[in-house]
């Protein structure tokens, strides 16, 4: 019998982007293959509606962060922009096979989950988690030994932080994915990401 040989085990491509003044920590799944990528950053994929949303939200213009003549993202704009609002960028898996050569997460194996707490170590203001697709859903609910919340809502987590283990408490807001392929259409997904970032405490919203 001939054994299966296994795709290969894949790193993050990227690392934590954690400004010190983050008040929220997105995470994903995995990025898709570089092939697909608009910028080296998280969400590069220029068909998914992440930053579409984001600008739609904060300058009430889905392309705000779009150069549509190229067709890719304008990766400094979106960092100043990630810097300035205090969001942390991270994904649940830092080492993934892909079962199947495409970027869906149904085919994604996570090898190493990430160490969220390490990552919350770094970001001390921050208080609320947010992922974007339900494998990161269910990646995280198995690091937190928690139920998953609905589609838009949120739960209370407590987690031990730091070397020290400091105990904080976190809402951990599951939100519909920004992939494509999610049958939702981008404005009523910006309505929703909207309810969560006022809840968190963000108010210069257009949407």
């Amino acid at each position: 019998m001939i054994a299966e040989t296994l795709p290969p085990v894949e790193q993050h491509p990227f690392e934590p982007f954690l400004p010190a003044n983050a008040r929220v920590l997105f995470l994903g799944s995995f990025p898709p293959q570089a092939k697909r990528w608009s910028m080296k950053f998280y969400y590069p994929n220029y068909t998914n509606d992440f930053w579409y949303v984001v600008g739609r939200l904060w300058f009430g213009d889905k392309y705000h962060f779009a150069l549509r003549a190229e067709k890719r993202f304008d990766h400094e704009r979106i960092v100043a922009f990630c810097r300035e609002q205090g969001f942390a960028m991270y994904d649940t898996a830092c080492a993934v096979r892909r079962l199947k050569d495409n970027a869906s997460d149904k085919f994604l194996e996570v090898v190493t989950p990430t160490d969220i707490p390490a990552l919350l170590a770094h970001i001390p203001r921050c208080r609320a988690i947010v992922t974007t697709g339900q494998k990161a859903t269910d990646t995280l609910c198995g690091v937190f030994g928690c139920e998953a919340p609905a589609i838009g809502e949120s739960v209370r987590v407590r987690v031990e932080v730091g070397v020290e283990k400091v105990v904080r408490e976190y809402d951990f807001y599951r939100m519909p994915s920004t992939s494509r392929a999610y049958p939702l259409p981008l404005e009523r997904k910006a309505e929703i990401y909207g309810e969560m970032f006022r809840k968190i405490g963000f108010s210069d919203l257009k949407l």
